[in-house]
């Protein structure tokens, strides 16, 4: 069985607007469900589903400790942090040489 990849990664409704903090195995799948709608619950009742921000991870633990500290932070911190990581357009700028797998998110689009 070949090493799996973890993503931590931040979706916003629009600019200035709600931002969600999740975690997946499957980054292209889950970005598809929620802008789909198929994911039921918070992001769905406010559309949050623009992907602005994504880190890779080989461990599913450390993913989730990840993904829990910025739910921790200030919003200004949360911005700085996608702002830093910033993704311009389709060209993804943060983490993109870090990740092993890396997903084709055209599919997601």
């Amino acid at each position: 069985m070949g090493a799996r990849t973890f993503y931590v990664y931040i979706l916003a409704s629009r600019i200035g607007g709600t931002l969600y903090i999740g975690v997946t195995n499957d980054l292209v799948r889950r970005v598809y469900e929620h802008k789909s709608g198929t994911a039921e619950g918070f992001t769905k009742e406010y559309d949050v589903n623009r992907l602005v921000y994504f880190e890779c991870f080989e461990d599913i633990e450390a993913a989730i400790h990840r993904e829990k500290r910025p739910k921790k932070w200030t919003r200004a911190w949360k911005i700085a942090l996608i702002e830093k990581g910033a993704l311009r357009g389709k060209k993804w700028v943060n983490g993109w040489a870090t990740c092993r797998s890396r997903p084709s998110l055209s599919r997601a689009f």
